[in-house]
């Protein structure tokens, strides 16, 4: 398996992300952009693996939003996100262009490795709750 580039792990950062944390790292103020797919719904297959490694199965269909824009200075984006959200999916498809744009120290990019450690830690938490209500069952042979 080969390492995520730069910008496939900002578009899983934004993906994952919400609304008002995509909205407030663009600010008010939207760049100049032309819409080039307009924001549409759908649905996708969610494929899971018995044990995480085992058969691939259909676990059921996902409701997918997607959009891809161009910004004045000629920097395409896209974005897909889980839900209905188009507005979510048109500002982080506007991320998407402006990060490629824009120098690796940016405050974008700041920005975005905020929000990384933001959903580390929340998956941090949920794995510890999970992991606190864990039960072990085990079998005790008798006269063995």
């Amino acid at each position: 398996m080969s390492e995520k580039t730069a910008r496939q792990r900002w578009m899983a950062i934004l993906s994952r992300a919400s609304r008002a944390e995509v909205a407030s790292l663009l600010g008010p103020d939207l760049p100049q952009h032309e819409v080039l797919k307009a924001p549409e719904t759908g649905t996708v297959m969610v494929e899971g693996r018995a044990g995480g490694a085992g058969r691939r199965f259909n676990l059921g269909e996902a409701t997918v939003t997607r959009c891809v824009v161009r910004l004045a200075e000629g920097a395409m984006g896209f974005s897909y996100a889980l839900g209905r959200d188009a507005r979510k999916a048109r500002l982080a498809a506007i991320l998407d262009a402006r990060l490629q744009a824009e120098a690796s120290d940016s405050t974008l990019h700041q920005g975005i490795a905020r929000l990384a450690e933001n959903q580390a830690a929340a998956r941090d938490l949920a794995s510890r709750k999970a992991a606190a209500t864990k039960v072990d069952f085990f079998t005790l042979v008798r006269g063995a």
